[in-house]
């Protein structure tokens, strides 16, 4: 059985005809009204799609198919295309904190507020999310890849940058911490 499931929401008419060939599919599916989407759980459908005929659905990231009749080629076409940009999409989004970040189009969002970070931004909340804390020195050489030995005030400069976005965009005063040891996400 497969992990990846296509939920049809309200439409007989594509089920029954996926049902038909589904031994040639790819991906398990099922059919659901709105009850049963009330019930399903977001992180249910992380790697899975809902397919509907309605144009009116008010659901996030599903795939509308409203020019029936359509050749199945084209409708498993747009089913399968739908599962890889999913499957992409869940790949590059990563939790961090309070935050999301996308790798994809470089931005941090909160709630519905975002912000575009440069690529040495995003490379640099990365490094400090998988490290509990880093030296000056550490960040130096991880992300920007110079010396250790070398005396430049880059890092601490991004830094800044970095802390003064996130305070203008976010309010936040505490994103990149400092102490002895050194920095680190809180």
């Amino acid at each position: 059985m497969s992990s990846k499931i296509l939920y049809i929401y309200n439409s007989y008419q594509i089920f029954e005809i996926l049902n038909e060939i589904k031994e040639e599919l790819n991906f398990e599916i099922r059919h659901i009204d709105e009850k049963d989407y009330k019930k399903l759980r977001l992180n249910e459908i992380g790697s899975n799609l809902i397919v509907t005929t309605g144009k009116n659905v008010n659901i996030k990231d599903c795939i509308i198919i409203d020019n029936l009749p359509e050749k199945l080629s084209k409708v498993i076409e747009k089913i399968n295309l739908g599962f890889l940009r999913n499957q992409f999409s869940s790949q590059s989004e990563l939790k961090i904190g309070k935050y999301n970040l996308d790798l994809n189009s470089r931005k941090i969002n909160f709630k519905d507020i975002s912000l575009d970070l440069t690529e040495r931004e995003s490379d640099l909340i990365l490094f400090l999310n998988l490290s509990k804390k880093v030296s000056l020195k550490e960040i130096q050489k991880q992300v920007w890849g110079y010396s250790t030995d070398l005396e430049t005030h880059t890092v601490e400069t991004h830094i800044y940058r970095l802390r003064k976005k996130m305070l203008q965009i976010f309010k936040d005063h505490d994103f990149i911490k400092h102490d002895k040891v050194g920095y680190y996400l809180n």
